[in-house]
């Protein structure tokens, strides 16, 4: 997991299935084939790849009209890192319940065994067996597998919603905090209130070119509702990076310390932070590993500067300086006192992600006017 793979992995995408992906990019192929989306998620969630240099690169490659659809599709990932942003109470009410239906695991039989079915990829639904083996073995899906397997999760096998986001948040490589939480809420029904994803026999069929065809599903669930959706509160504002030399933290939520708006700051020493989620599999702890030992030796070389392991002290008497940390895991763990400096990206598109993403959609130009 390193930026020179996610380079490699975004230029195969724009000479292969780029061009084609406005009309593919639904099909599941299955395993061991070419994705019809770039697969890029894993770096972008680390920042190994920022988003914005993947949309240039794309309109670069197809024009604007050729990349809009991918282009869109890569400002959804920051619109959900800016709707939590400023609503995140959707990330404490995610653990909350998640907490409360563990509690319910231990204490009802029934659920205990559906969900055990559920996750072993044992029960008897086709697609969703697969999917599951597939999501253990891989650290990855199809983003269309994703919401036909939350889908049937809650709706057909009607289990917690907040248990199907965190296996999905242990065991995807991009298993990221508002991606992950406001998708599942989404095909619930909560994010757009009273609108969600229902998985259907033939749009499976269809899209995994009748690989799977699975019966029994419920097509005609109700959504989930909740008494009050979460709040919206005011985007936290950044800092100032501070000039003259400072100590940079890198954390798994940017990794490309190279193009942080630093200003006048020069950084002389440099640590990491790795706080992987909660119950991460292996191989996500892996990939969080060998991408910030990947940030590490590019920041050293790049600055100039020692690389000092993450311990009390190793900022010496250096003010410290960090990118914006989004709610999650990186933001709980950064220690009091930080400087929290923020993409020009993220300050004009977080603001107009409070809503629904047509607001942000419609100020693309906007965001990524030079």
């Amino acid at each position: 997991m390193t930026r020179a793979a996610g380079l490699d992995a975004l230029a195969a995408f724009l000479a292969g299935p780029g061009a084609d992906y406005a009309a593919a990019r639904n099909t599941d192929r299955g395993p061991g084939t070419v994705p019809t989306t770039s697969a890029l998620s894993p770096y972008l969630r680390r920042r190994l790849l920022t988003e914005e240099e993947v949309a240039r690169a794309a309109i670069r490659a197809f024009g604007e009209r050729g990349a809009e659809k991918f282009v869109s599709e890569i400002f959804w990932r920051t619109y959900f890192k800016g709707h939590l942003e400023t609503h995140p109470e959707a990330w404490t009410r995610y653990l909350a319940g998640r907490d409360a239906a563990r509690a319910r695991l231990a204490a009802e039989p029934g659920l205990r065994r559906t969900h055990a079915r559920a996750i072993a990829g044992e029960t008897g639904i086709d697609g969703f067996d697969a999917w599951a083996a597939q999501l253990v073995a891989e650290g990855w899906l199809h983003n269309h597998a994703r919401m036909w397997f939350a889908s049937i999760w809650i709706f057909t096998l009607r289990l917690p919603w907040e248990l199907g986001a965190d296996v999905f948040l242990r065991h995807l490589l991009d298993g990221d905090p508002a991606s992950n939480t406001l998708s599942w809420r989404w095909v619930a029904g909560l994010h757009t209130r009273g609108k969600h994803y229902l998985a259907r026999r033939d749009n499976i069929r269809e899209f995994t070119q009748g690989r799977h065809d699975p019966a029994g599903l419920d097509e005609h669930a109700a959504c989930l509702d909740e008494a009050m959706p979460p709040r919206e509160g005011p985007l936290s504002p950044a800092d100032p990076a501070p000039d003259g030399p400072v100590a940079l933290l890198l954390h798994l939520d940017d990794l490309h310390p190279e193009s942080l708006p630093l200003g006048g700051a020069r950084v002389m020493r440099v640590a990491g932070l790795t706080a992987s989620v909660d119950g991460a599999s292996d191989r996500v702890r892996a990939a969080d590993a060998a991408a910030m030992a990947d940030a590490l030796a590019r920041a050293g070389e790049h600055f100039g500067c020692s690389v000092e392991p993450m311990g009390e002290g190793w900022a010496g008497d250096l003010p410290v300086v960090t990118a914006f940390a989004p709610v999650g895991p990186s933001a709980e763990a950064l220690p009091v006192g930080c400087s929290r400096i923020r993409r020009v990206w993220d300050e004009r598109a977080w603001p107009l992600s409070n809503r629904g993403y047509s607001r942000l959609r419609g100020a693309i130009p906007k965001v990524m006017a030079v």
